[in-house]
């Protein structure tokens, strides 16, 4: 097949969507929505999530060295959008939500009671980029509500129901269909080496 070259750009499917929890310099709760993230390391767990210096949680991270993630369910994905598009400057966000801001026992960071799947992250590292800077959290705990736990006490994706986002298009997507086991689904094609 010939590919086409579309140029140097952010563009890769699927991103996650994350809210980001921290505390402001008086102590209010405050979220933005993230895409630029990812699980980044196994041991010790953690996560990594680009911000541009000109958002107010950036500030907010940089100063507690702490934050959650939030995963949102696709239940909440107009609270998600509306928390990346407004700014923790001049609004309470989780009031206008009508969300509730619990504070981590762990972290010194909020997270959203209402989302079903939360990382509570202490700053690790920072990593200036250009445009954004990465900041890498350890994840020292992972909460999750009993309905989105399987037998194993897992999250399973199809109860969480979190949801991505297509950075180019600007569009959402719901989680799609289960493929298959990972380590035995290309166990066939392992054994034609």
């Amino acid at each position: 097949m010939v590919k086409r070259s579309l140029g140097a750009r952010a563009l890769a499917f699927t991103t996650p969507v994350w809210v980001i929890g921290t505390y402001d310099e008086s102590g209010r709760p405050n979220v933005m929505t993230a895409s630029w993230a990812g699980i980044c390391c196994s041991r010790p767990p953690s996560v990594a999530v680009s911000l541009r210096r000109a958002t107010y949680t950036y500030g907010c991270l940089t100063a507690r060295k702490a934050f959650t993630v939030g995963v949102p369910d696709s239940g909440h994905a107009a609270a998600a959008d509306f928390f990346g598009i407004a700014s923790g400057r001049d609004v309470d966000k989780l009031a206008a939500a009508g969300l509730t801001a619990v504070a981590s026992e762990v972290v010194d960071a909020p997270y959203v009671a209402e989302l079903p799947l939360v990382l509570e992250c202490r700053l690790s590292h920072t990593v200036e980029l250009g445009l954004h800077t990465l900041f890498v959290g350890e994840i020292l705990d992972v909460k999750a509500d009993e309905e989105v736990l399987g037998e194993d006490g897992l999250p399973v994706p199809e109860r969480v129901r979190p949801f991505s986002y297509a950075p180019e298009a600007r569009v959402y997507h719901a989680l799609g269909e289960r493929l298959g086991e990972a380590y035995r689904l290309g166990k066939d094609l392992a054994g034609r080496r």
